[in-house]
């Protein structure tokens, strides 16, 4: 996980606002190298010990409704890259084109499998594979799509010199985003206004600060914010 110079990242990204933290994250050449090693140890260890749950979800996904296995959509991660993310299936065939891309509370188009693993985030676990091509990391900010990362202000994209992350502060923070939303008339307006700017605001600190030490921590609270 090492950094561009500054004149090789996008245009876009080279403003007042992002260089403060560019700055820091090439200060932390070796923490960075090493948040990449961590990642592809530990992604692929996890990858074989979850392979029995792995091929239990798959199964029980495919009897409970119609449909592919895996959930693929285009995200932005590292630099504005685009890739497809892995994820667990959770919501009716075709979903994404029938209302909003976020989630809301009791969605009608989620089944009933996909509602158990969102509830344990087992859906998640197809992200390791992300992570393994170096398209995400354990810890960062949550991936958006395009449409969202479109809308940010220049400050936000500095949480765009990193990978993609499965797991964030923010992410603890607003584990149960849909519950912020139920009663929004229109999802998107709210999102963009109120939510993302609140969550963008732990996802730059933790930009700023980022360390071993810290993504240990955020790891650590993501297991425990899940069982409870």
């Amino acid at each position: 996980m090492i950094m561009k110079e500054w004149n090789d990242i996008p245009l876009h990204f080279r403003n007042s606002s992002v260089k403060p933290y560019y700055d820091s994250l090439t200060r932390k050449k070796y923490s960075l190298i090493s948040k990449r090693i961590f990642d592809i140890v530990f992604s692929a260890i996890l990858l074989v010990v979850l392979f029995p749950i792995f091929l239990v979800i798959c199964i029980l996904i495919r009897l409970d409704s119609e449909g592919p296995i895996f959930f693929r959509q285009v995200r932005i991660t590292q630099y504005g890259r685009k890739f497809m993310i892995f994820k667990f299936r959770t919501m009716f065939r075709n979903a994404e084109n029938i209302g909003s891309q976020i989630t809301q509370f009791n969605d009608s188009r989620v089944t009933r499998i996909g509602a158990k693993l969102r509830g344990y985030r087992l859906d998640e676990i197809p992200q390791l594979i992300n992570i393994l091509l170096g398209d995400m990391t354990f810890v960062g900010t949550r991936p958006e799509v395009e449409k969202y990362v479109n809308m940010y202000n220049e400050e936000m994209l500095a949480t765009l010199l990193l990978p993609a992350g499965v797991t964030s502060e923010a992410s603890i923070q607003y584990k149960d985003e849909e519950k912020y939303l139920k009663d929004a008339v229109n999802i998107d307006k709210v999102y963009v206004e109120i939510v993302l700017p609140e969550k963008m605001k732990y996802n730059l600190e933790s930009t700023k600060k980022i360390n071993f030490v810290n993504d240990f921590a955020i790891l650590l609270k993501t297991v425990l914010a899940v069982i409870k």
